[in-house]
């Protein structure tokens, strides 16, 4: 029987390799890294022995790294002009003989740029006891790469670039040995002097001391050669890598050899490019500087550099390219650690505290904590004091910060989340407690800050438990290991100690005021609730909840009570045995006293007092009821009645009463649904509900828009009005129902009932911005603005509710005219028709048209307004515009039935009653003609022609002009076939792209220029390119943009003013201007 199989191990590869006499340099560089010392070795033997054969391969292998095959004779080397030498090798690369093992994606080739490097760092060490100083071997070589460097081609310059950044670092490694070998013989000397001032040794060390002072003068000198003749051109180059390398290199060299580097005469050069239009580069020049600053013997050499571009530095913080922004942010660090930039300079950065990438707030926030909060940087800093102290002091430092924002709760939280990682002190939950309940204050606490305090109470526990306080711009779920969860649960676990016995204190002391008691409450879901029974504090659980029950029936604003609600049913459904049933209890009895309180403020209402409370009870039962079903069937009946029979009274009471009525509605038929309470009794009590509330939510569709004007709370009331009656069609949606028990559920407006209800719509969409702005800081903002009146709508569309024929036409007719938020809206039931073979999406297309030309005629006929009349004209071809844009990429190909439909529709319907609507042709059928491919556009132009054979267009030449302006339009774009080249050129291809023909090897070489024209991409390609792109925004369900347009007016905090009045730009050509000097970081010719 065989034994089992021996598996063998895989050898590294390159483990064994061995360098060949006969392998050429190239073929080392190409090959495998590790035989490189041994080949350096061998050439350098050669050298020694035969020197003028070895230069000819070594620099033979120079210019086969720069991908030229070029032969050098050893017997002319003397007499041959470094310069045509060059001229011959731009000539290769003219001729396109050349080959770019530099940038090339061959496997074989993947580590030739660290071999190339590692060949010449090699090549200086192993010479640096003898041919590194015969200032002929590495004078000769760097003639060569310095002039290949300033050579057109790009592969020149970046092979040559490589090798002489590379030649000046390993100069620099044996100037540094060379250095410690002078300190030694000078200590030698100076001991021996002490003993004789003369003889033999003392001569000799005389002697050592004065050659090796020689050869660092020589070794330095050809630093500066390098300098000037390489870096000084290359790091302006039009290639971005290039310019990266030589400022990476140049910052290598300054904090390794400063005796030489640092200096003005050479950090100049980190100043210049940190206005370079590249981020890399200005990241490359950051990094440089954070390696400067970081070594405190430097600072004293770094003030003059420092008073000239520290501006840059802090305009950095603020930059386009959010890794540069970070960066600069960490070099600001560094400077105030130094002392070195004024606070005056530091306005600015408090700003992005606020800004969106999380990148960004991350480092201010560091940075605040260790300046402003810990002053680490302050000379008078306070040092030993307990930690107790210290957490009360860096919480005080917060709180300050803190009251700079206090009027928005959401940028506070924004400044918590930033320096969360950073602040010990926002863990110290007992100090927290401790500093509310005024227990031996350091700091006296103002309003503004205990309203923070309690915030920030909030936010650190919910931040201890693995939330996030501040939205994700990615929206991506979070994912926590093992070891995260435990310490997670240890936080949840350390919070509830720290607030068991004084959470009833701090709620007793808060629970009146409606800015801290929603975070206070909150708090209670974030406890480890069974930690109360565990440690016997039962009766200060009960008393938390008979607080919050308190609090609800003290507090009508929203917040407050949407924090009672989802804390009492955390704890009637999270707690446990005796503890749970209490909550439960508790619950029920809200539910109860709620009721009473409604029974009698209706009561009062009838009998004609104050709405008030009515109102406020109201509110109560919303809340509630948005989160579980409250018994309210007794309730409903005396609803109907109030709402029948007081005709007076306010709109947000009756759009409140209407609210409760839906979401009563809405829960039955959940228990129905579920078969909870299946019969036909209640069927028929759920039918009767539903009827009544359509039938009065129906009656108020007849708003006028004057009521809207005259009342306080007209237009609430219309939101509501739409909002409900769109969930209520949706909710009862035939196909919800059909086939099933429940089939008599099913319902469909009526045509008539919908033209109204988008009627409504409509004069919620075309209030005014101004209007909108004034109700920002109402309550319930979210649900009453212009975007949840079009989300309204655009479900009953989007889930094929009521027919499609008039409301989809009428919604896409409406794309342009609302703003951006609007139009997101509108884009996404676009998405949606298309999506659905059940809908005709050139139907829908035309008669929005259609619908948008109407009010423009409309306009037209009301009046000689000619502005109004253009807008409107404007607003129809805008609206073409973005309909045509739709089809884009493989979509034209793909429409393209829907496409001509549009436009043999568009050309009937102007020819109706020509020439009265032939500008339908100039404001929106011209749009799609460019999506046709060039056959059908051609007989088209045929067709509207031939309209017109038998006609007399003279007697009317300005109604007329439309016509010929789009039969001019097709003529100068189809007369020569264009369009069948734009169906060509705009067909959707797969995959890579094709490689153009006709190129005769690599364009390296243009003229006489740099190599800019090169890379560049012309206009067209461009535009065919994002024609390809694929729109992501097909594959977005609706359902996001419809969740994510509804909060736009809810949040106050807009993207732009977080990020502040400038963003600095990718050119930093201003700035550039201002702080550059002569020299400047911009590309220059070659």
């Amino acid at each position: 029987m065989a034994g089992p199989r021996v598996r063998k191990k895989r050898t590294p590869e390159g483990t064994s390799a061995t360098f060949k006499a006969d392998q050429s340099l190239i073929e080392v560089i190409k090959g495998n890294g590790k035989v490189i010392p041994q080949a350096v070795k061998h050439w350098v033997e050669q050298y020694e022995s035969d020197p003028k054969t070895a230069m000819v391969e070594l620099l033979m292998m120079l210019f086969e790294a720069c991908g030229a095959k070029y032969q050098l004779r050893e017997d002319f080397l003397d007499e041959t002009d470094v310069d045509d030498v060059v001229v011959a090798l731009v000539n290769l690369a003219r001729r396109g003989e050349i080959e770019d093992y530099h940038s090339s994606k061959r496997k074989e080739l993947k580590n030739f740029k660290e071999n190339l490097v590692a060949f010449w760092g090699n090549l200086v060490i192993e010479c640096q006891n003898g041919p590194l100083f015969d200032q002929v071997l590495f004078d000769k070589c760097m003639d060569y790469i310095i002039a290949l460097s300033c050579t057109p081609p790009r592969v020149y310059r970046l092979v040559a670039s490589l090798v002489g950044l590379q030649l000046v670092t390993s100069f620099i490694s044996v100037a540094k040995t060379l250095g410690s070998q002078r300190e030694t013989t000078q200590r030698q000397l100076n001991a021996e002097k002490k003993k004789r001032n003369e003889g033999p040794l003392v001569e000799s060390l005389n002697k050592r001391l004065s050659m090796t002072h020689e050869n660092i003068t020589v070794i330095e000198e050809m630093m500066r050669k390098t300098f000037t003749g390489l870096f000084v051109h290359r790091y302006r180059d039009i290639d971005p890598n290039i310019r990266i390398s030589c400022i990476q290199s140049l910052g290598v060299w300054i904090v390794s050899y400063p005796s030489l580097f640092l200096s003005d005469l050479y950090l100049k050069y980190l100043g210049w490019t940190l206005n370079d239009k590249i981020s890399g580069v200005r990241k490359a020049s950051i990094h440089a500087l954070q390696n400067l600053y970081e070594v405190d013997d430097n600072v004293p050499s770094l003030g003059l550099f420092t008073e000239r571009f520290s501006n840059r530095m802090v305009e950095l913080a603020n930059d386009i390219d959010v890794s540069v922004a970070v960066a600069a942010i960490g070099l600001l660090k560094q400077l105030l650690r130094h002392q070195l930039l004024p606070n005056d300079d530091l306005g600015p950065l408090y700003d992005l505290l606020i800004d969106e990438p999380s990148e960004i707030r991350h480092a201010i926030g560091e940075l605040v904590y260790d300046h402003l909060i810990a002053q680490k940087f302050s000379s008078s800093r306070s040092r030993g004091s307990d930690e107790g102290d210290a957490s009360e002091v860096h919480l005080g430092r917060l709180l300050q910060i803190l009251k700079e924002f206090s009027a928005d709760p959401i940028l506070c939280t924004y400044v918590m989340d930033d320096v969360w990682d950073y602040m010990e002190a926002m863990k110290d939950w007992k100090c927290i407690v401790s500093m509310l309940l005024d227990e031996n204050p350091l700091i006296e606490l103002t309003d503004v800050h205990a309203t923070n305090l309690v915030r920030l109470l909030y936010a650190s526990a919910r931040k201890s438990v693995g939330e996030r306080i501040v939205p994700a711009t990615d929206n991506r779920k979070l994912y926590y290991t093992k070891a995260q969860k435990e310490a997670q649960e240890n936080n949840r676990r350390d919070i509830t100690v720290a607030m068991m016995k004084n959470y009833p204190q701090l709620l007793r002391k808060f629970m009146a005021d409606k800015e801290k008691a929603p975070s206070l409450i909150n708090i209670i879901v974030h406890l480890k609730l069974e930690l109360y029974s565990l440690k016997r504090q039962e009766q200060n659980f009960k008393t938390v909840l008979q607080l919050i029950k308190d609090a609800f029936f003290k507090h009508g604003e929203k917040d407050p009570l949407r924090s009672c609600v989802k804390a009492m049913t955390f704890c009637s459904s999270e707690s446990q045995g005796e503890l749970q049933d209490f909550a439960q209890n508790k619950l029920k009895e809200l539910e109860d006293e709620l009721i009473v309180k409604l029974r009698s403020a209706m009561k009062e209402v009838a009998e004609g007092d104050d709405e008030y409370s009515f109102l406020v009870n109201l509110k109560r039962l919303y809340e509630l009821q948005l989160t579980k079903p409250v018994p309210i069937e007794s309730l409903y009946e005396d609803f109907v009645t109030i709402l029948r029979d007081s005709q007076n009274m306010d709109d947000e009471v009756v759009g409140f009463l209407l609210l409760n009525m839906y979401l009563h509605v809405a829960w039955c038929l959940h228990a129905i649904s579920d078969g909870e309470n299946l019969s036909e009794t209640s069927i028929s009590s759920l039918l009767s509900k539903r009827n009544a509330l359509f039938g009065f939510v129906e009656s108020l569709l007849n708003i006028p828009c004057e009521a809207q004007e005259d009342g306080k709370y007209g237009t609430l009331l219309a939101c509501r009005v739409c909002t409900i009656l769109a969930e209520m069609w949706c909710l009862f949606r035939k196909s919800n129902f059909s086939s099933t028990k429940l089939e008599q559920l099913g319902f469909c407006p009526d045509t008539s009932v919908l033209q109204k209800f988008w009627e409504l719509c409509v004069q919620q969409l075309n209030i005014s911005d101004e209007m909108e702005d004034e109700d920002v800081n109402r309550e319930y903002i979210e649900d009453i603005n212009r975007e949840v009146v079009m989300i309204a709508a655009a479900k009953l569309v989007a889930t094929d509710t009521v027919p499609k024929d008039y409301l989809a036409p009428e919604i896409v007719s409406h794309f342009v005219m609302h703003g951006t938020s609007v139009a997101e809206i509108v884009k996404q039931v676009i998405v949606v028709l298309k999506k659905n073979a059940n809908h005709d999406v050139s139907n829908v297309f035309l008669e929005a048209l259609k619908r948008a030309y109407s009010r423009h005629v409309l306009e037209l006929s009301k009046s000689d307004d000619e502005l109004s009349a253009s807008k409107s004209f404007a607003e129809c071809k805008d609206l073409a515009a973005r309909l045509s844009g739709t089809f884009v990429g493989a979509a034209r190909s793909k429409h393209t039935v829907d496409i001509l439909q549009i436009v043999k529709g568009g050309v009937s319907f102007a020819f109706l009653d020509a020439p009265r609507k032939l500008s339908f042709l100039e404001g929106a059928v011209i749009h799609f003609m460019p999506k046709l491919p060039g056959s059908y556009a051609l007989d088209i132009l045929k067709d509207v022609q031939k309209r017109t054979e038998n006609v007399n267009t003279d007697e009317d030449p300005s109604g007329w002009r439309p016509y010929y302006t789009f039969v001019d339009t097709l003529h100068e774009k189809y007369a020569k076939n264009e369009g069948f080249q734009d169906e060509k050129e705009s067909v959707k291809r797969r995959g890579r792209p094709r490689k153009l023909r006709n190129i005769q090897g690599k364009k390296l070489f243009d003229g006489q220029g740099s190599s800019e024209e090169e890379d560049s991409i012309s206009a067209s390609d461009r535009e065919a390119q994002d024609e390809e792109e694929h729109d992501p925004e097909e594959d977005v369900p609706l359902i996001h943009s419809l969740k994510s347009s509804s909060k736009l007016r809810s949040l106050r905090v807009s993207r732009e003013d977080s990020k502040g009045p400038t963003r600095t730009s990718d050119s930093g050509g201003t700035t550039r201007d201002n702080l550059g000097g002569s020299r400047t970081s911009g590309p220059t010719s070659i």
